[in-house]
């Protein structure tokens, strides 16, 4: 059987249980598999960089000679066309940052790799008029300590830093050119204007319109939410 006529079997089977049943989960079911079979139709025409224009593939500095090659700057390029056709979520990762070791000749090329594509995403966004609704988050979980972690064999790294790290946020109603926080003199310790976790999220939530206290639900006599219940947006970072 081709697979259209399985998914349009599939689609009379899943109505008919709708209309006997009315259950609401087979209607969610139904809208999945919806959505699902047309990111899959469109998936080849949104991932072919072909007809993407030579001074944009310059701009992201990707071959054109090698438009398949997997690239942290093909990823970028990805996600604008995402954005551009309504993807509501994109995530783009690079790298393995967990430089315990030899960070003095593994750190400055890698970031060399991410500098040029992140600034031709959100230069990409701007002209196309994309980024004012587009939120732009770049980060990860943890820094890096100040110090140089010792090993017992090879160039030596630095160790995991939780208490303080950068992250950064353009478009999607962030006021830009604000720094918020500072650290102490050695980049060890957040000292002033310090953001938890949960800082960010209910922040993040704000700017894509939603309130995160609405997410409250309580459990067990305790009330609960993604972003906890001590969390604060950073209003010096909302436009």
């Amino acid at each position: 059987m081709e697979n259209g006529y399985v998914v349009d079997a599939v689609n009379q089977l899943n109505r008919q249980s709708l209309t006997l049943k009315g259950d609401p989960e087979i209607a969610a079911r139904i809208a999945a598999y919806e959505l699902a079979f047309r990111m899959q139709a469109s998936a080849p025409e949104l991932i072919n960089l072909a007809n993407e224009p030579q001074h944009i593939l310059d701009l992201y500095g990707i071959d054109k000679n090698n438009l398949e090659k997997p690239s942290f700057a093909r990823e970028c390029l990805l996600a604008r066309r995402m954005v551009e056709q309504g993807v509501r979520f994109v995530q783009v990762n690079f790298g393995d940052w967990d430089h315990h070791g030899s960070i003095e000749a593994s750190f400055p090329p890698m970031c060399r790799q991410l500098d040029q594509p992140m600034a031709a995403l959100i230069h990409d966004l701007k002209q196309r008029g994309l980024l004012e609704d587009t939120l732009v988050v770049w980060g990860g979980e943890f820094g890096r300590t100040p110090v140089t972690q010792p090993q017992k064999a090879g160039p030596v790294g630095r160790d995991h830093l939780i208490e303080a790290f950068s992250m950064w946020m353009v478009g999607g109603g962030v006021k830009p050119g604000v720094e918020v926080g500072a650290t102490d003199e050695l980049g060890f310790q957040a000292i002033e204007d310090p953001l938890h976790v949960h800082d960010v999220q209910a922040t993040i939530l704000h700017l894509l319109g939603l309130d995160h206290t609405q997410l409250t639900y309580r459990y067990q006599s305790r009330d609960f939410r993604l972003t906890d219940v001590y969390d604060n947006v950073a209003k010096k970072l909302i436009a």
